[in-house]
């Protein structure tokens, strides 16, 4: 049975009328009922949303086709445009995090009620954290809640070797996602957003960081940006006063821990309890995406070995096997 929030928000957009809500909630409990391996009861709920035709399922979102600006030098695209799959279930953060998240949503879906006072929703936002605590995955999550497409900017084609020629890309950038709603997604943000004062740039890096600080500075598009960074203190000071708020995204406590394993765990029989303190000690200091590559291996070993259950014994052979057991 699909959880209680997605229950509220799917009468809710039913009640509301809300066809595109209605839809996302719809698609959560279709994917939520995959994940638990119900597929004939999958198939049927997607029967009975796209009217018999799967093709209507494409057909209701429609692929991004505007022109992506490319790199001078190499002709690389320089955004890589895809439609959102995961929703606000498949996020676990911190409580402050998710507030904050939550209240980015809210003011987007209701932006109208805040531009008839004078005021805009949040633009500009910035993800900090270490690595693999979910900073991509929160792009992604807040796309698919907005239905919007979610762009991604791809740093190998934005930084070119030719002086001048990044700032060029980035004004490309900024000029194609004033013109589209999108969630775009500036990731290793500091590679563009260094320090002026390091010692060891050569005057090609300030002259990028200057022109990223007026773009974001003139910016008044469509698209809601995101950066994201693992290298905070590396940032200019003068970048953080771009954003209009900053999340952190910091690696996952017990608490947390518990609530991964309950959704990466879900619809798998298994032979111990989630909140097992000796399995969580093991956990500790891991990121989200270290909890999710150990557990699908842990689920994989169980399926080819045909056992029933899943033990904390294949859990702890997955940290070994990705190299994250604790000595």
């Amino acid at each position: 049975m699909a959880n209680g929030k997605i229950l509220r928000q799917l009468f809710k957009a039913g009640t509301l009328g809300d066809q595109a809500a209605f839809r996302r909630a719809s698609e959560a409990i279709i994917e939520e009922e995959r994940q638990k391996q119900h597929h004939l009861l999958a198939n049927d709920l997607e029967q009975i949303l796209y009217g018999g035709d799967m093709h209507v399922q494409s057909a209701r979102k429609p692929q991004f086709t505007a022109d992506i600006p490319v790199d001078k030098e190499r002709g690389l695209p320089l955004l890589d445009i895809r439609p959102p799959k995961r929703s606000l279930e498949e996020i676990i953060l911190p409580e402050s995090s998710s507030v904050m998240i939550e209240e980015m949503l809210e003011e987007h879906r209701r932006s109208e009620v805040l531009r008839s006072y004078g005021m805009k929703p949040s633009g500009k936002v910035i993800f900090f954290g270490p690595p693999g605590c979910g900073k991509t995955l929160a792009a992604e999550v807040i796309a698919f809640e907005l239905d919007r497409p979610l762009a991604i900017v791809r740093l190998d084609a934005l930084v070119s070797s030719f002086l001048g020629e990044t700032a060029a890309n980035l004004r490309k950038v900024f000029e194609f996602i004033s013109k589209h709603q999108l969630v775009v997604l500036f990731d290793e943000f500091d590679a563009i957003g260094k320090e002026r004062g390091d010692s060891s740039d050569h005057g090609e890096l300030r002259r990028v960081v200057n022109a990223v600080l007026q773009m974001m500075d003139a910016y008044d598009g469509q698209s809601l940006i995101l950066a994201a960074t693992n290298h905070e203190s590396i940032l200019d000071s003068a970048i953080w006063r771009r954003f209009d708020d900053a999340i952190e995204f910091p690696l996952p406590d017990r608490k947390q821990l518990t609530s991964l394993l309950q959704l990466k765990l879900r619809g798998i029989r298994r032979q111990f309890e989630l909140d097992d303190g000796e399995l969580l000690a093991e956990l500790e200091g891991k990121s989200g995406a270290d909890v999710e590559r150990v557990v699908r291996r842990a689920i994989k070993r169980m399926i080819l070995r045909n056992q029933e259950f899943l033990t904390i014994k294949e859990l702890r052979s997955a940290l070994v096997r990705e190299g994250l057991r604790k000595h």
